[in-house]
């Protein structure tokens, strides 16, 4: 995630906006709380500042003229429209309302910033695909977990559903958490499969299972070889590249594991890049070492 300097600045006076907001934080919305909204200069403070202090708004800043930009736009109104108020979507027309664009320092559209506190938690900038926004999200709001305020009581979206807990914890996860407590990685999935089995979609699930599978792969690495060494001293064997792989990000070395992984591409491109790719899955999608892993492995593939 980063938290760009120039964030403040510019236009509007972000500051000033803030510290007036945070005084009406607890105003129950008249009416149903839209989960996606045109951000405009009238209503900039309330929907955007105001409402990030409550839950994390997504803020897009794009326009008509950019293809990319139309298609992130409408997929990120489809995720808020099924967050349950989660968190809120906020579309910026750079070309109507440059003002606000140059508020959030942008430099180029579409460019996608989560505000939290009236301040930035994490932003991107280009297209991406449903899955890796809908895991963005998900790690958006698990982020903040426990340290906004919250919608108030009784706050509805607009359509009539009333807004999920987002502190409140899945209670269908607990069995999936006794299980990896007690080392049975295998358990863990099959809890994580049922889930996706009735909510495909359901990104949290999604992650925890791709880190159920991760740890329980370490687990089955023997402790007693150096698995780095061995893997080091016979490159050609695609098995002990993988394990290496592993052992690196667990280590926290994940531009060598990713590494590591490309280099053995040729060898078995099917298995590794399948690796790769669970692996990627653990990080933010706009981590730079994944962008960059990425780029280097399309460039060996294709």
């Amino acid at each position: 995630m980063t938290t760009p300097d120039r964030f403040v600045g510019g236009a509007i006076d972000l500051g000033e906006v803030k510290a007036r907001a945070e005084a009406r934080a607890q105003r129950a919305p008249e009416g149903g709380l839209p989960p996606v909204l045109t951000v405009t200069v009238e209503n900039f403070e309330e929907e955007v500042l105001r409402r990030s202090l409550q839950v994390p708004v997504v803020v897009q800043v794009g326009s008509a003229r950019s293809e990319q930009s139309e298609q992130l736009r409408a997929d990120l109104s489809t995720l808020a429209s099924q967050a349950g108020l989660h968190w809120i979507f906020a579309y910026v027309d750079a070309d109507t309302t440059p003002e606000i664009a140059q508020a959030f320092g942008v430099t180029g559209v579409p460019t996608v910033l989560a505000l939290a506190e009236g301040r930035p938690l994490a932003d991107f900038q280009g297209g991406q695909p449903m899955e890796a926004l809908q895991q963005w999200t998900a790690a958006v709001v698990a982020a903040v977990a426990g340290k906004l305020t919250g919608l108030p009581a009784g706050t509805v979206a607009a359509d009539g559903s009333a807004a999920r807990s987002a502190a409140a914890p899945d209670p269908r996860f607990d069995a999936a958490t006794d299980a990896l407590n007690a080392g049975d990685f295998a358990a863990a999935v099959a809890v994580y499969d049922d889930i996706l089995a009735h909510e495909p979609a359901n990104a949290e699930a999604k992650a925890a299972r791709l880190q159920a599978i991760f740890l329980g792969r370490l687990a089955q690495t023997p402790r007693s070889i150096d698995t780095i060494t061995v893997a080091d001293q016979d490159p050609q064997d695609v098995d002990k590249q993988l394990a290496a792989a592993d052992l690196q990000v667990a280590e926290g070395n994940i531009e060598a594991a990713f590494a590591r992984l490309i280099a053995c591409l040729p060898r078995d491109k099917e298995r590794v890049r399948a690796r790769l790719l669970e692996l990627f899955a653990l990080f933010e999608p706009t981590d730079p070492r994944v962008v960059a892993a990425r780029g280097r492995m399309a460039s060996v593939l294709f």
